[in-house]
């Protein structure tokens, strides 16, 4: 049967760090880059009589990510142990959460400019909420490199504050795991809980498939892909998998629940080993840790819930005019909406400071390889140099060009750079004379104009700008030639 023949049922598990200075049940210093095996101490090495102490911060961070995700957190939560044995965990159990996590329920909005710039057009399911089942905090494992004849490991991972952020099995497609993580990333960094960087590790990924035919409502045997560490690897092994369980479906090859890994080398799914079940990890509550009541954290951390990219999108639609697509471009990342807004406020025309920043400035980032944080140009300067060009004092050819000198000098006026580069207003009566002449040059177009073809306007300003060597002000000229021409 073709692929349309079968749905695809698809749930995440995201893996977390939440920004700490310090491990979840230690003082070990937590963070990236560090010299391997120097933040460890006995707790985190599980040596023998070492007690965890819980890490405040990270409790409270986790009940602030659940507030954004709209879950609700229990009057009480506990720590439990997951028994296994491997070199990453060297206790030989996780301390986590099995079943009173500090979040339950809740939901991730999938935002359109979260999805793959190819689907973005045509996404079919907008506005689209994915369910989430829960998110535990627990603690991290060490890092394991495996090479062709050994394998090291380093245990500076090891104890940090982690987030495991659960979804109902409610993804249909390997685009919408992939807006599912650009979102979720956009909302913790907007909360300041963590950076989700996937490539420092900050962020990893399981994901669960089953495929059942169309008709069905039976859900079909699961396969978890484990230990994704990039969307692109998220997207591609969803892709993979779907298809290989409906080939091997048609085939009446059953699948068996099973834990596989992503090899990108080879663009395949490849299986690890026989899935265990929860009852496979022997959970049971953590002896050395009391349970925790929870109404005083909630009430510290409400004050703290930021507004969100959709939230924020919703504002800068009603406030400054721009249109959606471009107000999901500037609340990508909070400076970059951010530093909108503070220029939009001090403009007398917010919609053309948002296509600046969306065409000008992001390009010069892009070119630049520079972040909106690392961008040399202040606000209050991007909103005089459009003010400029809205005043008429300079074109907008003009202005390009004094952008690129303010972004080498940039405690520079605009309106001070313009007058040094010779970007003086035009005089208005030589520009009507000019005006005067193209219209005495080009009776075919005013005619053509006069009788229905109002867009030639814009050819008659192009002639009219070259003449003036761009130093006329396309807007009033425009304007001019239609009153002159009675349109």
């Amino acid at each position: 049967m073709p692929r349309e023949d079968y749905i695809a049922t698809i749930g995440l598990e995201v893996h977390c760090q939440i920004t700490a200075n310090s491990k979840m049940f230690c003082g070990c210093r937590a963070g990236y880059g560090h010299e391997p095996n120097t933040n460890v101490c006995p707790v985190c090495l599980g040596l023998p009589g070492a007690l965890p102490v819980l890490n405040k911060h990270a409790i409270e961070q986790t009940v602030l990510a659940g507030m954004l995700l709209n879950c609700r957190t229990p009057e009480i939560t506990k720590w439990d142990r997951k028994n296994y044995f491997y070199p990453d965990m060297p206790k030989n159990f996780q301390l986590t959460q099995f079943d009173i996590p500090l979040c339950i329920g809740g939901g991730v909005p999938l935002y359109d400019i979260a999805y793959p710039k190819e689907v973005q057009k045509n996404i079919p399911n907008p506005g689209k909420v994915v369910e989430m089942n829960r998110i535990h905090l627990e603690e991290d494992v060490a890092k394991s490199t495996h090479f062709a004849n050994h394998s090291t490991i380093d245990y500076n991972r090891a104890g940090t504050p982690l987030m495991e952020i659960v979804t109902e099995p409610d993804l249909d497609t390997a685009d919408e795991a992939y807006a599912f993580l650009k979102s979720l990333q956009q909302i913790l960094i907007y909360g300041g809980i963590s950076d989700a960087d996937m490539e420092k590790g900050q962020m990893r990924c399981d994901v669960n498939i089953s495929v059942r035919p169309v008709g069905t409502s039976e859900l079909g045997t699961k396969l978890e892909v484990k230990n994704l560490n990039s969307i692109t690897a998220v997207r591609k092994s969803i892709e993979f998998e779907i298809q290989r369980q409906c080939d091997e479906y048609d085939q009446g090859i059953p699948q068996q629940q099973a834990t596989i890994r992503w090899d990108d080398a080879i663009g395949e799914t490849v299986v690890m080993r026989i899935k265990e079940d929860s009852a496979d990890y022997r959970y049971f509550p953590e002896p050395d840790l009391l349970p925790v009541r929870t109404a005083d954290i909630v009430a510290k951390m409400r004050p703290h819930v930021p507004e969100l990219p959709h939230q924020k999108r919703e504002r800068f639609v009603k406030e400054y005019a721009v249109s959606e697509y471009d107000a999901g471009v500037l609340t990508s990342e909070r400076p970059l909406a951010d530093y909108f807004e503070a220029a939009a406020k001090g403009s007398k025309a917010a919609k053309k400071v948002a296509n600046w920043i969306i065409n000008t400035l992001l390009g010069k980032l892009n070119e630049t390889e520079l972040k909106i944080t690392a961008n040399p140009v202040p606000a209050t300067s991007l909103s005089a140099l459009v003010d400029l060009v809205e005043a008429g004092t300079i074109s907008n050819n003009q202005a390009k060009d004094v952008f690129s000198a303010l972004w080498e000098s940039p405690e520079k006026a605009p309106a001070d750079l313009a007058k040094s580069m010779g970007f003086e207003p035009a005089d208005n009566s030589a520009i009507e004379a000019i005006i005067d002449e193209v219209i005495a040059a080009n009776p075919g177009k005013v005619a053509e104009i006069t009788g229905g073809n109002p867009k030639m306007v814009n050819w008659l300003t192009g002639q009219v700008m070259k003449a003036s060597k761009g130093k006329a002000n396309p807007k009033m000229v425009t304007d001019t030639l239609t009153a002159k021409l009675g349109l």
